[in-house]
């Protein structure tokens, strides 16, 4: 498997790895981490007034609260949950029609291929960002669900533009002329000799979608207008910032999410870096790994 051959081949990879996962068993415990914060079952992250506001950190507080009396460690696990969340759906979402559509350009190829590449590029030279900003300003409500779906809606083309290519390169191979002379159908040479071979590619596309998906989230957050209910990073960080946070001396508010944020965005380069290095041998040469 193509993981556990990075893993063995790439440090990079697995320096990277051991982030993300903490990250995530960060995600997944998130209920419970965040009661053993806060230290009471009846009170909910995202309930104001519980605490005295702007405490200082502490053994009761280790990360201090914000303005409004929230345990800034709770938030921090929401928000490292749902931002994860929202990452995963819209890298996951975008990957999948990425190489549905690369896949379709490069081995029908033709008009086909014509059509798609050009689609894709116009969509690679459209703006996302005053998009982004024109949609979330004109839906009422945005959920967990809509914001990853309005985020992957311009990941996709760099996915495409991948696939698409090494189809043509792949398509073209001996072992794929051999399942041709075999009787065996387009679909079970995609799915059975060219997709096994993309495996690496598309550990690539999900990392580089979640990072884009993050960076638009945060991006959409700092200028006000992503969901105020959905306690994300990219909002504590746009609600510390607001605040004023450096301005009073408490900058452990800020430092929390943005350490984060900063952990997550290595951990998927380190793992982009593994992969492409430990699949690439012209790479690994250039990164010594």
């Amino acid at each position: 498997m193509f993981v556990v051959d990075a893993w063995k081949r790439s440090g990079y990879f697995r320096i990277g790895s051991v982030v993300l996962a903490v990250l995530l068993a960060i995600a997944v415990l998130q209920p419970w981490l965040s009661q053993l914060a806060l230290q009471n079952p009846d009170v909910s992250p995202m309930s104001m007034g519980t605490f005295e506001p702007y405490a200082d950190p502490s053994l009761r507080h280790p990360a201090g609260t914000d303005k409004l009396g929230r345990d800034m460690l709770a938030l921090l696990f929401l928000g490292i949950r749902v931002s994860m969340l929202i990452a995963l759906i819209a890298g996951c979402t975008a990957t999948g029609v990425g190489i549905s559509l690369g896949f379709i350009a490069g081995y029908k190829g033709g008009w086909v291929d014509a059509v798609l590449r050009t689609f894709t590029d116009m969509v690679l030279v459209i703006p996302s960002l005053p998009l982004l900003i024109a949609l979330a300003a004109y839906l009422p409500t945005i959920s967990i669900p809509v914001m990853s779906l309005l985020l992957a809606a311009f990941a996709w083309p760099f996915t495409t533009r991948i696939i698409r290519s090494q189809v043509l390169t792949l398509k073209q191979r001996p072992f794929v002329d051999l399942a041709r002379t075999s009787d065996q159908g387009d679909m079970s040479i995609i799915f059975l000799e060219i997709l096994p071979n993309l495996l690496p590619f598309l550990g690539v596309s999900v990392a580089v979608g979640m990072s884009s998906a993050m960076l638009a989230e945060i991006g959409l957050q700092l200028i006000g207008l992503g969901p105020a209910s959905i306690n994300t990073l990219g909002l504590m960080i746009q609600q510390s910032v607001q605040s004023g946070v450096l301005a009073i001396g408490k900058w452990w508010i800020l430092f929390a999410p943005v350490s984060c944020l900063i952990a997550f965005f290595v951990a998927l380069n380190l793992i982009n870096i593994g992969l492409e290095s430990a699949f690439n041998p012209r790479l690994r040469s250039v990164t010594g790994d």
